[in-house]
C-alpha cells in the first residue's frame, strides 16, 4: 500500500516528530464532518478530510432529478449524485452524498427539538443536554444561517388551513431555512463571515433544494463550514472511500488511550480496492452519515480492527419515526405553482409527539414520483398490500387518475414529511452483502418502529381536501409504494452509536468519544441518541460542536477526564 500524503512538503518535519501523518482524519464532510475539520482546524491540528463523494460546484448539480448521474448515487451504475438510497428490511432510508454530506440535497430546514429529546432515559443523566447544547445551537444557527421562511403562495395556505381544520392551527409555523434570500438572482459577496467565504446569490424560489441548488442560495456546508476550514488550510479529498480503520499495533494503552490509528482509503468507483492508500493520525473522527458510520464500526468490530467498539454497536438506531405521505392532484392545476418556494416552507403539530412539514421539488424533478401511490391505510391487524389491492377493488378511481405518477409529479403533489419524538428504534447489525460490508435490522428498544401513521394519513386527507378546494382538481391523499410493502421511508436516519454513561449503556462517553477507542469520536447522526420528532440537521451541527469545545488546543494538555475516569464516577460508593 501507498502512503498518503495529506500535509504540504512545509511541514514534514512536524509529521516526523509527531510520528504520524496527519493529526486528525476525518471521515465524511456532512455536518458533524465539516464542525470537526474547522474547530480542529481553528486549534492548530492538521486535518484531513476523506469524502466518499464528488465534489459540485453549483453549476455541476443536476437540472432536474432524471439527470440520474448527477442527481442519484450508484456507484456500480455509474452515478455519483447527491441522492443516496438504502435498503434494510425495516426501513428505506434517503441520505446524501458529496463534499458537504447531507446539505447537498437536504430540504434546508434547521429546527431545534422538543424538550422529550433532551429527557430521553438513554442519556438525560449524563448532563444538562438542553442547557449544554443551548449555545452551540445559537453557534450553528448562526454559521448555517438560519432565517425565518419567507416563501409563500397556495400550498403555503393550505398548509395552514389544513392545520384550522385539525383543531391545531395555533401550531402552524413558517420553518427555519438555511437560505440566503437576499434579492432573487442577484449575487453578491459573502453576507455572513465579514467577506471570508463564497459569493452568495439570492434564491429564486425554484423548489429544487433536494436535486442540488443551482442557484448558489442555500447554505450547504461547502459555503460556510467547509469554506472556512479550506481557508485554514484542511485538505479536502473527494473519491475516497475509506474501508478501514484501526489502531496501529502496539501504540495504544491499556485503557485504549494514546493510540495512534491507521485509515486505509481507496478511490470511489464501482470496483474496489483501487488507488489504496493509508494514512495514520492521533485522532479519528467518523462522520460518515449514520449508514456509513454504522457499516464502518460494524465491520471494524468483526474483524478485530476496533476490538473494544460495545457491543450497543447498532442498538437504538432510529428513524424519527418517519413517513413520507403527501397529497397529489389529478393534473398539474392551471394557474396555481406548488413548485416554487424553497423545498420545505411550513409545519404544525397534529399532536404533542408528531410534527407535519410540506415539501416540493421543483419542475422537471420527477424521478421520486417511482415511488409514488396513494395513501393505504394501516393499523387494520393484516398487512397493507392485502389493504391496497382490498382498496383497489372496491375503488379503482383513485389509483387510475392519479397514474402515471411520474407525469408532471412534481407539480402535482405536496409531499408531506411526518415525524414523531417518540420512544421507538431498530437493531441495526453488520453484514457482508456481495463481499462488501453492509447492514440488515430487527426491531429495537421501545415501541415498534412504525409502519404507518394515522396521524400522517389523517394529516393529508385534510391537506388533500384544502388542495383540491385552492386547485378545482380532483386530489388525493397519497403514500409510498415501500410503505404498501409496510417498510416505511426516512430521511433521517439516525443513531446505532448512543451516548451512555459506560461500554454496557452505548457506544460512545459524553464527548462523543467512541468508549474503549477514545482517539475515535463519532459527530454525525448515529451520535443523536433519541428521536427528534424534527429534521436532524441542527442538532448534528450543535452536538458536534459541543463535542469539539471540548477539544484542546494543539500541544495543550486536554482537561476531559479519561475514560477509566469517566466510569469511576458512576461507581457506586465502596466499589
Amino acid at each position: 500500500m501507498s502512503r498518503g500524503r495529506a500535509a504540504s512538503p512545509a511541514d514534514g518535519d512536524t509529521r516526523r516528530e509527531s510520528g504520524v501523518d496527519v493529526d486528525v482524519v476525518v471521515i465524511g464532510s456532512g455536518f458533524g464532518g465539516s464542525v470537526a475539520a474547522l474547530r480542529a482546524a481553528e486549534k492548530g491540528y492538521r486535518v484531513l478530510v476523506l469524502e466518499a463523494g464528488r465534489r459540485f460546484e453549483d453549476a455541476d448539480f443536476a437540472r432536474t432529478s432524471w439527470d440520474l448521474r448527477r442527481f442519484l448515487w450508484a456507484p456500480r451504475l455509474g452515478c455519483y449524485g447527491v441522492q443516496r438510497i438504502h435498503r434494510l428490511p425495516d426501513v428505506v432510508v434517503l441520505a446524501g452524498a458529496g463534499v458537504g454530506g447531507g446539505s447537498l440535497n437536504y430540504a434546508n430546514t434547521l429546527y431545534r427539538p422538543p424538550r422529550a429529546f433532551y429527557d430521553d432515559p438513554q442519556w438525560r443523566d449524563l448532563a444538562d443536554w438542553e442547557g449544554e447544547l443551548a449555545p452551540h445551537y445559537d453557534t450553528a444557527s448562526r454559521m448555517l444561517g438560519v432565517v425565518t421562511n419567507r416563501c409563500d403562495g397556495p400550498v403555503e395556505r393550505a398548509m395552514q388551513g389544513a392545520a384550522e381544520d385539525l383543531g391545531v392551527g395555533e401550531t402552524f409555523r413558517r420553518t427555519p431555512v438555511g437560505v440566503y434570500f437576499g434579492r432573487p438572482g442577484e449575487t453578491v459577496d459573502d453576507p455572513y463571515f465579514g467577506g471570508a467565504g463564497p459569493r452568495r446569490t439570492g434564491c429564486t424560489e425554484c423548489g429544487n433544494c433536494m436535486v442540488g441548488c443551482r442557484v448558489g442560495a442555500k447554505n450547504t456546508l461547502v459555503k460556510n463550514y467547509l469554506a472556512l476550514a479550506e481557508g485554514l488550510g484542511v485538505e479536502i479529498r473527494p473519491m475516497r472511500t475509506v474501508t478501514r480503520l484501526g489502531v496501529v499495533p502496539g501504540t495504544e494503552g491499556p485503557d485504549g488511550e494514546d493510540a495512534t490509528y491507521r485509515v486505509l482509503h481507496e478511490r470511489t468507483g464501482p470496483v474496489g480496492g483501487r488507488d489504496r492508500q493509508v494514512v495514520t493520525a492521533a485522532r479519528v473522527v467518523v462522520a460518515a452519515g449514520t449508514w456509513g458510520t454504522q457499516t464502518l464500526l460494524h465491520a471494524m468490530r468483526d474483524v478485530g480492527e476496533l476490538p473494544r467498539l460495545s457491543e450497543r454497536l447498532g442498538s437504538l438506531t432510529r428513524t424519527n419515526s418517519e413517513a413520507l405521505v403527501g397529497a397529489m392532484t389529478e393534473h398539474a392545476p392551471a394557474g396555481v405553482d406548488l413548485t416554487r418556494g424553497v423545498a420545505i416552507t411550513t409545519s404544525f403539530n397534529v399532536d404533542a409527539d408528531t410534527h407535519v412539514e410540506n415539501c416540493r421539488y421543483g419542475k422537471g424533478s420527477n424521478a421520486m414520483g417511482l415511488l409514488a401511490t396513494v395513501g393505504v391505510p394501516g393499523g387494520t391487524g393484516r398487512p397493507r398490500w392485502r389493504e391496497f389491492l382490498a382498496m383497489v377493488a372496491r375503488d379503482p378511481e383513485p389509483l387510475r387518475r392519479m397514474l402515471p405518477t411520474t407525469r408532471r409529479w412534481s407539480e402535482r403533489i405536496v409531499v408531506g414529511l411526518v415525524m414523531q419524538s417518540r420512544d421507538n428504534s431498530l437493531q441495526v447489525s453488520g453484514r457482508r452483502r456481495f463481499g462488501r460490508p453492509g447492514l440488515t435490522s430487527t426491531q429495537g428498544h421501545g415501541e415498534p418502529n412504525p409502519t404507518y401513521l394515522p396521524q400522517g394519513q389523517a394529516a393529508m386527507e385534510v391537506l388533500a381536501a384544502r388542495l383540491a378546494a385552492a386547485t378545482g382538481e380532483y386530489t388525493v391523499a397519497g403514500g409510498s409504494w415501500p410503505e404498501v410493502l409496510d417498510v416505511p421511508m426516512t430521511a433521517h436516519f439516525l443513531g446505532g452509536a448512543p451516548i451512555g454513561a459506560s461500554p454496557a449503556a452505548g457506544v460512545l462517553d459524553r464527548y462523543q468519544r467512541v468508549w474503549g477507542h477514545p482517539g475515535v469520536s463519532v459527530l454525525d447522526g448515529s451520535a443523536v441518541s433519541a428521536n427528534l420528532g424534527v429534521n436532524p440537521s441542527l442538532t448534528i451541527t450543535a452536538q458536534a460542536e459541543r463535542a469539539m469545545a471540548f477539544w484542546p488546543a494543539r500541544g495543550d494538555a486536554d482537561a476531559r477526564p479519561r475514560q477509566a475516569e469517566l466510569l469511576r464516577e458512576r461507581e457506586p460508593a465502596g466499589v
